[in-house]
């Protein structure tokens, strides 16, 4: 596909696709390969220790990852005694605990911070392509730190408002997130997930109120979905659930097989794994906690009870099965051929439109 705008220009990507920097799923491996392809590679390091991110970083340079997209959190924390009382939501998730033979769930606490110092001098040292943030940005000053260390600063938008501010507020390129997206809102100012638009809807406003470069993300996962992305004017497509079946990815063999079965109607948002609200398949623990979603705790409070849960299981009973509602045109096969193979797509979908 061409390279006929500026935000691959100056990336030097070769085909407009991003690959999402999903917490937790995403690897080395996955960045680079990529990367190899043409792609922006990317990595997830809002949910884990600077150290750990320093060194998922470091060895995906090793890999040739370049560009390299790295993504941080920039999430209010709550203040003291913002879980209030947590006896409620512990002896809901107590049935699940139990049948581990995990004992009591956990008292809340805070399992990591938002961005600050630590992770900007993670930047400032290891100086990736792309900083992107999720829930916002940080303060200004850490926003102009990131820039002077060389990297373009982008953030997701899930309404037009919010793609404003972004642009307001320093950021050189909005990620339109629509509501088919899976995993985390990156909603920062208040929105509902249900007033919340599509890609379809949400990419050409976003593309006609701003002037930064836009990313279509939400809903896409073959080369159709992002040829529809650059018609709707975003200069990239990111996918983030396409992605989730390819052998480089850190996922659970519980998730793959969910993903590989799923259907058109097989995600709903949910606050329940981490108190903020995130589109997974659905499973046990979202299908018979459904009536307590008012009663999760704030981010990342509510995270740091289910962790446990998270980290023992065994099937996707418990399991946040993150997904978007595009599961079903998902692709078991290597990140590089699946990128190559979008490129193909949506150069064959944008030749058959030219006629």
């Amino acid at each position: 596909m061409p390279r006929n705008n500026a935000l691959t220009e100056r990336l030097g990507l070769a085909v407009p696709i991003v690959q999402a920097p999903m917490a937790g799923a995403t690897t080395p491996g996955l960045a680079a390969a990529v990367c190899a392809a043409g792609g922006l590679g990317s990595l997830g390091c809002g949910t884990q220790p600077v150290e750990a991110s320093r060194g998922q970083i470091e060895e995906a340079r090793r890999l040739g990852a370049r560009p390299l997209h790295v993504n941080f959190f920039c999430h209010a924390e709550p203040g003291a005694g913002a879980g209030g009382d947590a006896t409620r939501m512990r002896a809901l998730l107590a049935p699940f605990f139990f049948e581990r033979g995990l004992g009591e769930p956990p008292l809340p606490a805070l399992p990591y911070q938002s961005f600050g110092a630590e992770q900007l001098a993670l930047v400032e040292a290891l100086r990736p392509e792309v900083v992107s943030f999720h829930f916002g940005l940080p303060e200004a000053g850490l926003v102009e730190a990131v820039k002077a260390a060389g990297a373009m600063v982008w953030s997701s938008a899930t309404t037009v408002a919010e793609a404003r501010w972004l642009e307001e507020h320093g950021a050189d390129a909005v990620i339109a997130q629509g509501a088919e997206a899976g995993g985390h809102r990156g909603t920062f100012l208040g929105a509902e997930p249900a007033h919340q638009p599509g890609t379809m809807a949400l990419v050409p406003q976003v593309a006609d109120a701003v002037a930064v470069p836009v990313i279509a993300a939400g809903g896409i996962a073959d080369g159709r979905g992002v040829a529809a992305a650059l018609l709707l004017g975003a200069s990239a497509a990111q996918l983030g659930t396409a992605f989730l079946r390819c052998p480089e990815a850190a996922v659970h063999p519980a998730h793959r097989a969910a993903l590989a079965a799923a259907g058109d109607d097989a995600t709903r948002i949910t606050r329940l794994f981490t108190g903020k609200p995130a589109r997974t398949l659905r499973n046990r623990l979202t299908e018979e906690l459904l009536e307590a979603e008012d009663e999760a705790l704030p981010y990342p409070l509510q995270l740091s009870l289910t962790g446990p849960l998270r980290r023992d299981a065994a099937t996707a009973e418990t399991l946040p099965l993150w997904s978007g509602q595009a599961a079903g045109l998902t692709r078991e096969m290597p990140a590089g051929e699946l990128v190559r193979r979008l490129g193909e797509e949506a150069a064959t979908a944008l030749r058959r439109l030219a006629g």
